[in-house]
């Protein structure tokens, strides 16, 4: 029988609403199982986290080849036609129409529940540096700007899963 799961450290690197949720989940489930969870936000992940983005994050609809839609089982959107001016806009909003029916929270305060409940939260030092950003850019759950090295540290012992 395989040992069960004590750890996990979550890498968030994409700012799209469906590069950001896949990782809340999992960090939410974690916790809800009893199992430790980190967060590290990188690249454009950061933007879950950076108090003037995060609640503006959209669905990915150009170069997005398994868009479908009405519906998820709908016909696949050419992802030409993910560049026509609202479509974004358009399908970020049929994605939160069904995440509240799902009952799943937004970004911020679905940060704020899964931080409650003892997943710690990082940005990554690397890009914060790179973007230009300070610790005041973020929202007050994001423990600590780290670097990669330190991240590693805090993983020992982890499952590390990149989303």
């Amino acid at each position: 029988m395989a040992e069960p799961i004590k750890k996990v450290s979550i890498v968030i690197s994409r700012g799209s609403l469906e590069g950001v949720y896949p990782g809340l989940i999992m960090a939410n489930g974690a916790r809800m199982e009893g199992i430790e969870a980190t967060l590290f936000f990188t690249f454009f992940g950061l933007h879950a986290v950076i108090e003037k983005k995060m609640d503006h994050l959209k669905v990915a609809t150009v170069g997005n080849p398994a868009m479908c839609v009405p519906t998820a089982m709908g016909p696949g959107l050419p992802t030409w036609m993910g560049a026509i001016p609202g479509m974004s806009w358009f399908a970020t909003g049929m994605m939160k129409k069904e995440i509240e029916k799902l009952d799943i929270p937004p970004i911020r305060e679905f940060i704020e529940m899964i931080h409650d409940t003892g997943c710690e939260i990082y940005g990554c030092k690397a890009t914060v540096d790179m973007f230009h950003l300070t610790k005041k850019d973020f929202c007050p759950q994001v423990d600590d700007i780290i670097s990669v090295g330190q991240f590693y540290e805090k993983s020992a012992g982890s499952q590390i899963i990149f989303t």
